[in-house]
Order: structure tokens, then C-alpha cells, then sequence
């Protein structure tokens, strides 16, 4: 393995107004590789990035083919792209090696790393890690770090944002979920088993000039006794056997066997909140023949005294889960070591019994009463909002709401149909009355809600000024049915639709 970067305060002051004035940004880089190569560069096909760049000017374009495209790239095109930093900095800071004879560039450097713009909606940032297996033509080491993938960004979407104390990043890698952490928690702690995946965390906040308290250890050992308002982790939960053989990477599998890992994590997490506090993982559960994916991440929360919204985004068959993460470590189908590492992980599944390994989002929190906790787990495979943070936020304060009130207290409540919210009414031609009636929403979950007549009527009418239990006295007497038996109608239909924020 290459060493891990130095931090060297003022080169790294150097390195970053560098990177400012070379705009190496994602809107910079965007502009200098084109759409079409962006994409490509996505789908980890580097050609059209090489090609967008490799004539160009433009400092970006030097320091892409360098720490993304894994390149060698001459002094004299470094020492212009960086001029405070230069070639030489850029050697003392660990962050490249000089090219060998062989290389197409001599003279010039190669990146030990990959340094690239990472951001979201308000914020830009730079993130170093390991160079990914497209970069240095090879399968993935074990002790590779990585950078920003799938996972990371599909966490980092699906995190709520309030303003904190305290966050803790579990199992940190290379620092992306703690940046975000550091835009709204006022102090953040960042663990992991890995010293190497700290080495990179601790050169990505002193080069974003960022704080972060980093500590080494497996889990929640380095945090014992602590709790904190909001813990983010992308765990380790990839499902690996446990046999001689099968490379054990430390950024995806624990160690522990089938998803053991993430089960105990989410018994154990409750010590850590504080009260009112929420954490958000990703996890995979194993499934046997004919079983049902809340059974098995139901019986994880027995006990454990928290609120769980767990939502199921994927159900993949053992064979299709195998291959995409023995393709994930840089082999490649139809080699030998492809071939071998397949069938061991095949066999792993056959002998306990798996037929299908689930992913899904899990969004924990401790009652700030004293209740009982409530639980939703959902199956939504299709599309939703980018970022889920919002609604996962709303989403919690909904059904904490709704944990803490009766149904009388819900029916005193005007509720309105929110913005994002549209009617669709399906019939024949020429019917009189629709067949299908449904709301769909824009936003968050994106969920599509069929209602029969009473609820149709109901949703259409809560505008915000009457009450919800005016309004089934009204249809109680539009449809002459006893108004408790609107009550009992409306009511699941009202607690659904409130939960999601389809009704605010």
C-alpha cells in the first residue's frame, strides 16, 4: 500500500488556496471534462476524461488526470496548476511519488492518492483517499480506503440536518460523512478500526480546515460511555463468508458472520443517544426462503427501547449480491479469482440458508418521554427525494407526534394537504364516477396513496381551517353514516397520510 498523506499545516494552507485558484471545484472540474466524460468518469470509464484533458490548459485539467485519473503528469504542468504548493509539495505532503522510467511522463509525478471536489447543495470540499481500482488497473488491497461511493452518498442523502452539540461518525473511512456532520453539529467525533482510514480523515479535515476528534477502535469501543444527539454510520455490512480465501476489506465487511455486525449495532446504539437523539445507518439483512425482511430487522429492535423507521430500498438475489461485491474488489468476471470467489461466497449463502440479502436505511431515535417507541418499516423501492434529509426529519417529528397523541388530540388538529400534493382520478370515458382515485407525492418518499370515496372527500376537504373531526361530522351527514363510523374510517387514513407529510 502507498503511505498515507502528511499534514504539514502550512503546505496544506498552500495546497488549498491552490486548489481554490485552479478551480478545481465540482462546478470547475464539470466544466473542464465536459458532460459527457463526467458521466463516464461516474461509471468508472476513464478514456473520455482522459481525452477531455489531456491537451487542456487548464489547471483543473492537470490535477484531474493526476488524483483521478491516477496519471503521471510533468513538473512543469504541476508547478503552473499549484504554483504555492508545486511538485515538491506535493511530495512532501505524501500526495505523490515521482514517476519511474517507464512511465509515459518523465520527470513527472504519479499520486500515491485520489484528491477530488466532493459537495452537496451549500457546500464544496476536497476529499482524499485511496485511488480506486479503475485508476491503478488492480484488484482493491484489504486495507483500501475509499473515497466517495454509492453507500456514502446515499447516507449522507437520507441524514437529517438540525443543528446539534454532538455528532459521532461511526466508522468514518475517509471523512465524507463527517464533513456533512461538521456543517451542523458543533462538535464532531469521527471513529474507525482502520489507522490508515484515520490517516486519510485527518488529512481531509486539516485540508478543509475542519476540526474533528478522531479516535481508533472497533465500533462503539472508542466512544464508550458517551452520547451524542446524532450518530451517522455507514458500517461495514456487507455480507462476506467467513472462510479461508475470501479477502476481508476493511471499508465493507466486519468480520462478523452474515449480518451480525449491523444487528448488534442497532441493540447497542440506544446507550448512545441522548435523549431525543437520532442515528442513521445502512444496513443488508440475510433472508431465507419465504421470509419477511420486518421479521428479520424486527426482531433486532426487540427490546432496545428506541423508534425505528426502517425502509427497505432493494431485495437482491444471493447470486446477483455476490457477484457485485466480489466485482467491487477489482475482479473481474470470468477470471479465475472472479470464478473462485463467487463460488465460496455461493456456497457460504447455500449452507445458512440465504436466498436474498435486503439494503435499507435505518433511522433510530431515543424518546425524549417516557413512551413506548413506534415502528415503521417500509418497503419503497422506487424513487425519492434527493436529499431525504428533509423529509426523514419531518418524518420523525410526524410520528413522534403521533406516538404522543390520542386520536381525539389528532382530530382536533386542521390538517392541510401540503404543496407537493396532486389528485389523480382514473375512469372509463364517459363513467360517471372514477375508478381509481389516488394522491401522489412530489416530494420525500414520493409515496402514491389510493383512497376509496369517504377518504377522497375527506383529503380534498382539509384546507387548514376546520378541524379534522369537523370534517368527518360534515361527511357524516354528506353521506348519512353514523359520524363514529366516518371517525373509524378516516382516522388510519389521517395517521398514514400525516406520518409522510402528505397532510401537515
Amino acid at each position: 500500500m502507498p503511505p498515507t498523506p502528511v499534514v504539514v499545516p502550512a503546505l496544506l494552507d498552500a495546497l488549498r488556496e491552490d486548489l481554490t485558484e485552479a478551480a478545481y471545484t465540482l462546478e470547475g472540474t464539470g466544466e473542464v471534462l465536459g458532460e459527457r466524460a463526467a458521466a463516464a468518469l461516474h461509471r468508472e470509464q476513464l478514456l473520455p476524461a482522459d481525452l477531455a484533458t489531456r491537451d487542456s490548459d487548464e489547471p483543473a485539467a492537470a490535477l484531474v488526470r493526476l488524483f483521478v485519473l491516477g496519471l503521471p503528469v510533468g513538473a512543469p504542468r504541476l508547478a503552473a496548476a499549484l504554483p504555492r504548493t508545486g511538485p515538491s509539495g506535493l511530495l512532501d505532503l505524501g500526495l505523490a511519488r515521482r514517476a519511474g522510467v517507464g512511465d509515459e511522463v518523465r520527470g513527472g509525478l504519479l499520486a500515491t492518492c485520489d484528491l477530488r471536489p466532493y459537495g452537496d447543495e451549500r457546500h464544496t470540499w476536497w476529499l482524499v483517499s485511496d485511488l480506486g481500482e479503475a485508476a491503478t488497473g488492480g484488484p482493491l488491497p484489504t486495507e483500501h480506503v475509499l473515497g466517495v461511493g454509492g453507500a456514502s452518498t446515499t447516507l449522507s442523502s437520507w441524514t437529517p440536518r438540525p443543528e446539534v452539540d454532538r455528532g459521532l461518525d461511526l466508522g468514518t473511512g475517509s471523512g465524507v460523512q463527517a464533513l456533512h456532520l461538521s456543517t451542523h453539529a458543533r462538535a464532531v467525533v469521527a471513529t474507525d478500526l482502520s489507522a490508515r482510514a484515520l490517516a486519510f480523515a485527518r488529512f481531509t479535515a486539516a485540508l478543509n480546515g475542519i476540526g474533528l476528534d478522531l479516535r481508533q477502535g472497533s465500533l462503539l469501543e472508542p466512544v464508550a460511555g458517551e452520547t451524542f444527539d446524532l450518530v451517522v454510520s455507514n458500517p461495514p455490512f456487507v455480507i462476506t463468508p467467513r472462510v479461508a480465501g475470501v479477502p476481508v476489506y476493511g471499508y465493507r465487511d466486519g468480520g462478523a458472520t452474515g449480518d451480525a455486525l449491523v444487528a448488534g449495532l442497532v441493540r447497542e446504539l440506544g446507550a448512545h443517544l441522548r435523549p431525543g437523539g437520532v442515528a442513521q445507518l445502512l444496513a443488508n439483512w440475510e433472508l431465507a426462503e419465504d421470509e419477511d425482511w420486518r421479521d428479520r430487522v424486527g426482531g433486532w429492535l426487540e427490546g432496545n427501547g428506541l423508534d425505528a423507521w426502517v425502509v427497505q430500498r432493494e431485495e437482491q438475489d444471493v447470486s446477483e449480491y455476490a457477484g457485485t461485491w466480489v466485482r467491487d474488489g477489482g475482479h473481474r468476471p470470468g477470471s479465475p479469482a472472479f470464478e473462485e470467489l463467487y463460488a465460496a461466497w455461493l456456497a457460504d449463502f447455500a449452507a445458512r440458508g440465504v436466498e436474498r440479502v435486503g439494503f435499507g436505511v435505518v433511522t433510530l431515535q431515543r424518546p425524549a418521554t417516557e413512551r413506548d417507541p413506534w415502528r415503521d418499516l417500509v418497503d419503497v423501492r422506487t424513487p425519492v427525494a434527493s436529499p431525504m434529509g428533509p423529509a426523514v426529519l419531518h418524518g420523525l417529528h410526524a410520528r413522534t407526534w403521533l406516538a404522543e397523541h390520542t386520536d381525539d388530540e389528532l382530530l382536533d388538529v386542521p390538517w392541510q394537504v401540503a404543496d407537493d400534493i396532486t389528485e389523480e382520478r382514473v375512469g372509463r370515458p364517459g363513467a360517471p364516477d372514477p375508478q381509481v382515485i389516488q394522491l401522489r407525492q412530489g416530494g420525500g418518499l414520493r409515496r402514491v396513496v389510493r383512497l376509496d370515496t369517504l377518504g377522497a372527500g375527506f383529503v380534498g376537504a382539509c384546507d387548514g381551517e376546520l378541524s379534522a373531526g369537523q370534517l368527518c361530522a360534515g361527511l357524516a351527514v354528506l353521506t348519512e353514516v353514523a359520524v363514529d363510523q366516518v371517525r373509524e374510517a378516516v382516522l388510519p387514513v389521517l395517521r398514514d397520510l400525516v406520518k409522510d407529510g402528505l397532510l401537515r
